[in-house]
């Protein structure tokens, strides 16, 4: 029942919404100048022509041809259209978002559920319907962009992994690489948490699989039953000592450090390999698949290569971090958080201290020398990152090196939270991950953070409704302002391309 209210709250903005923005903004905008078109050549039934300023597969215009096919019949009978390619219209299209953000949010409310199971439905209806509002994956659910599509093709793939079906998602994983190429990386994060959900946790199902053979009917009584009843005691005491010692494994994976964890993880997965290698091959041929592609194609991207070059933008994760805890303030910037993370630090101590000296060292070192300013980023004022980094990160020379404590605390909030429902390999997976995601990008872009927010926000275990209350407030402020300045502030270039241009994230 709550996944059909989640899908109807979704409906009921996502509708009204889409009317409102094509019936003030009709023509395609910024990038989708370049996704409509293409997607409208598809299609005619052009599918060898390729625009080549776009840089991402086409994924999402394969789903625009799937979503038309289904509203076909209903244009045909009411008159609206004559063929298949005039139903492709820039309204028809950014339709599709609109239908995968339902379909997102559905997910959202799986995924909770599967991670909560003791949530009561009410509290998981509301998280879901509050994260369906986040303002980056909001706004674009209005455009034609792939944003929506790669994230709810990513939540699909990691749920159907959660629920072990491997086949299923890996299928689904390429239907994600196939939208966004820096999806791989997600389909790895989606892998590593399966493998260490197996290893971690393998001599518990030995230990479950041993205790339900052990309930079966005893054996009758005859002579014989001494002898199998004392067999089946040694057995007992054999399988008593592999149970105490598992016992004590646990006890020290779960109290001991970092370091533990992945030795313990290596080992267990050198001792499993056979097991892992059959469970995740649909994952392991997609890989090889995407490495034949980066080979042919000479690099990631597909267009605008010389405009996407790889580089070093460590500074990267240092917005994200902050940019996320701002989004969540009631999640990290609350008093009890702020209590945890100074107790934390007092606990341990010394290492604790050691850490937070090379974080800090990092962050500054990140700022210093590997902070980029894309020119894309320096001039195109349509874009808020435009703003925030002039009227911000760069409005005094010394302004990025204040704001990395902000970075580093940010980060720790994040961390801590994670750690609290989740092994520390797996919050090492996710960061490394993450950094595999944005660290590459050379372009500050609020929309690439979408994907390891969300990751972040559905393990945080955080359930307290007030919390949850707050940020959906927070959500919703921001999006009736970004909304706002987007269909009602328009404004003009001076220059020989101007035209009507609109604030945009």
């Amino acid at each position: 029942m709550g996944k059909l209210v989640v899908a109807a709250i979704t409906s009921l903005w996502a509708i009204p919404m889409a009317i409102i923005v094509n019936s003030i903004v009709p023509e395609p905008y910024m990038d989708e100048i370049f996704h409509v078109p293409q997607a409208q050549q598809y299609c005619k039934g052009n599918l060898r022509s390729w625009d080549p300023m776009i840089t991402t597969p086409p994924g999402l215009y394969y789903l625009s041809l799937a979503h038309v096919a289904s509203l076909l019949p209903g244009m045909f009978l009411t008159r609206h259209i004559r063929s298949f390619s005039e139903a492709c219209s820039t309204s028809v299209l950014r339709s599709t978002n609109s239908v995968l953000a339902v379909f997102c949010s559905v997910l959202v409310y799986e995924i909770i559920t599967f991670l909560r199971p003791n949530l009561n439905d009410r509290t998981v209806t509301s998280m879901a319907a509050v994260l369906t509002l986040y303002p980056l994956h909001w706004f674009f659910t209005f455009l034609y962009y792939t944003d929506v599509a790669s994230l709810t093709a990513v939540l699909a793939m990691y749920l159907t992994c959660l629920k072990k079906k491997y086949k299923l998602s890996a299928l689904l994983g390429t239907l994600a690489v196939f939208i966004r190429q820096t999806n791989v990386i997600w389909m790895l994060f989606a892998v590593c948490s399966g493998v260490i959900d197996i290893t971690l946790s393998g001599v518990r199902d030995r230990e479950e699989i041993h205790e339900s053979s052990q309930e079966k009917n005893q054996p009758p009584n005859s002579k014989g039953a001494t002898m199998r009843s004392n067999l089946r005691k040694r057995k007992s005491n054999g399988f008593q000592d592999m149970r105490n010692h598992y016992i004590r494994n646990r006890s020290t994976l779960e109290n001991g450090g970092l370091f533990y964890e992945v030795q313990a993880l290596i080992s267990r997965t050198w001792s499993m390999k056979w097991r892992l290698l059959v469970n995740f091959s649909p994952f392991i041929a997609v890989v090889i698949a995407f490495g034949a592609f980066i080979l042919w194609n000479g690099g990631i991207v597909l267009g605008a290569k010389e405009a996407h070059v790889v580089s070093l933008h460590f500074a990267q994760m240092m917005y994200f971090s902050l940019v996320s805890a701002l989004f969540t303030a009631p999640l990290h910037f609350s008093l009890d958080q702020v209590r945890n993370l100074l107790r934390e630090i007092q606990r341990n101590g010394i290492v604790s201290l050691a850490f937070s000296i090379v974080a800090l060292a990092a962050g500054f070192i990140s700022v210093h020398f590997f902070s980029l300013a894309h020119p894309y980023l320096l001039a195109d004022n349509r874009h808020y990152t435009f703003y925030t980094w002039r009227k911000i990160i760069n409005a005094h020379r010394s302004m990025k090196y204040l704001l990395v404590p902000l970075y580093v605390y940010s980060w720790f909030s994040a961390l801590s939270l994670l750690g609290k429902t989740q092994r520390k390999t797996w919050v090492l997976a996710y960061f490394l991950c993450t950094c595999a995601v944005l660290v590459p990008a050379p372009l500050i872009e609020f929309r690439y953070y979408t994907i390891p927010f969300y990751i972040f926000v559905l393990h945080s275990g955080v359930s307290n409704f007030r919390t949850w209350l707050l940020t959906g407030a927070i959500f919703l402020c921001i999006n009736v302002f970004t909304m706002a300045m987007f269909l009602f502030r328009p404004f003009q270039w001076s220059h020989e391309h101007g035209g009507v241009q609109r604030f945009i994230w």
